[in-house]
């Protein structure tokens, strides 16, 4: 081979030759999201890593080289490079269930077990789902693809990978980074929402303290709440089952070592895979698609419709109860924790400093957890 044809070659082998509109724009995405993680602190721990593997999807690759194999992503050969490995994890649903046990590890079920009629605001919240899902059907998808696609109205990143890879493994990437996306907007996309559905008196209103859980409530409820929820919707058993499990390592008083590792080194371990892993799928050529955009505009949709079932629901609880609740905490019914819960305390501090909901907003918030959890499973049931 002469100087010149190793030249040619080797041009034609670079990013640059192969670059295209395309390509810049998903570069411009990952940008984007890393952005956003680290100017404004929206999910960093999950846009930082899914924003440089779009950045690592959206290098050309030379003709023969692949990231991800397509094969392997639409199911049709195994994997063959070190990336289909990694995205292993999402595809086959490895990963969803080991957060869900970081997660149950991190979370504190005091609120939901003093006041468990915030329960309800945590179940009308999943009125995003269906919403969402009956969009998708009207937008022309399958039942299975809509199903897939409506369980990002309940702003559970997992939730919607897992459901995604028994239904429609090929859309994982679009709604992977649809509902990611979206549980990082959530305080931009919440708070209009809450402002339009509430007046300023409601805003205003001040709830009594929340009574402290005994332990032995503690430990009994992940202990119930797993066996309620699995028979009511088995399909659901992994998820809420390792988040059950996470909850009483935690709750237990025994198991500290175990609990600890959860919600520390391991859920950081695992959300690295599976961040990098989601970003890396998200390539110009399979993301740039009419099907991508049609299930990013589902999913904004839904969380603004989760979010208004959820205010509005609690003013509709207001009406019959003795005890009345701040509707906003309506809002944390979506199960981004605990950021909605966040965006509850902020919008109520605006209107009076010396109001305090986070907590009373983490009660219909873990309970969101739960209901997409249990979404999933009925989803997974009927449309499997």
């Amino acid at each position: 081979m002469g100087l010149e044809q190793f030249l040619l070659k080797f041009l034609s082998g670079t990013g640059f030759a192969n670059f295209t509109i395309g390509h810049l724009a998903m570069i411009c995405v990952g940008c984007i999201f890393i952005y956003l993680a680290i100017k404004k602190h929206y999910e960093p721990l999950l846009l930082v890593p899914i924003g440089f593997g779009i950045l690592i999807a959206n290098i050309p690759m030379p003709p023969g080289f692949a990231l991800i194999s397509e094969g392997f992503m639409n199911g049709t050969t195994g994997a063959t490079s070190v990336m289909d490995y990694l995205y292993m994890g999402v595809i086959k649903g490895y990963y969803p269930p080991l957060i869900f046990m970081g997660i149950g590890a991190l979370t504190d079920f005091s609120t939901l077990i003093a006041n468990p009629k915030l329960v309800l605001l945590g179940a009308a919240a999943q009125l995003g789902i269906f919403a969402t899902l009956a969009g998708a059907l009207y937008l022309g998808f399958n039942p299975a693809e809509a199903g897939a696609i409506g369980i990002i109205g309940g702003a559970d990143g997992p939730t919607s990978i897992f459901l995604a890879s028994k239904l429609a493994p090929h859309l994982i990437a679009p709604v992977a980074i649809a509902a990611y996306s979206y549980m990082a907007l959530v305080p931009v996309i919440q708070p209009p929402v809450m402002y339009l559905l509430t007046t300023k008196e409601e805003r205003l209103m001040k709830m009594p303290p929340v009574r402290p859980a005994s332990k032995l409530e503690r430990i009994l409820f992940p202990l119930v709440s797993f066996l309620i929820c699995a028979l009511i919707a088995p399909g659901a058993v992994m998820l809420l089952g390792m988040l059950f499990f996470g909850n009483l390592m935690k709750e237990c008083g025994v198991t500290d070592r175990l609990a600890n590792t959860a919600k520390s080194s391991f859920i950081d371990t695992v959300t690295i895979l599976l961040g990098v892993s989601v970003g890396a799928s998200a390539s110009a050529e399979l993301f740039l698609t009419a099907t991508s955009l049609k299930i990013f505009g589902l999913g904004a949709a839904s969380f603004a419709m989760a979010t208004a079932a959820g205010v509005l629901f609690a003013k509709l609880m207001n009406v019959f109860a003795k005890e009345k609740i701040n509707p906003l905490i309506g809002a944390a019914g979506v199960s981004a924790v605990p950021d909605s819960a966040r965006v509850v305390q902020i919008v109520g501090a605006k209107e009076d400093p010396t109001n305090f909901l986070l907590m009373h907003a983490m009660g219909p918030n873990v309970a969101g957890v739960i209901g997409s959890g249990i979404a999933a499973g009925v989803l997974w049931s009927l449309l499997g």
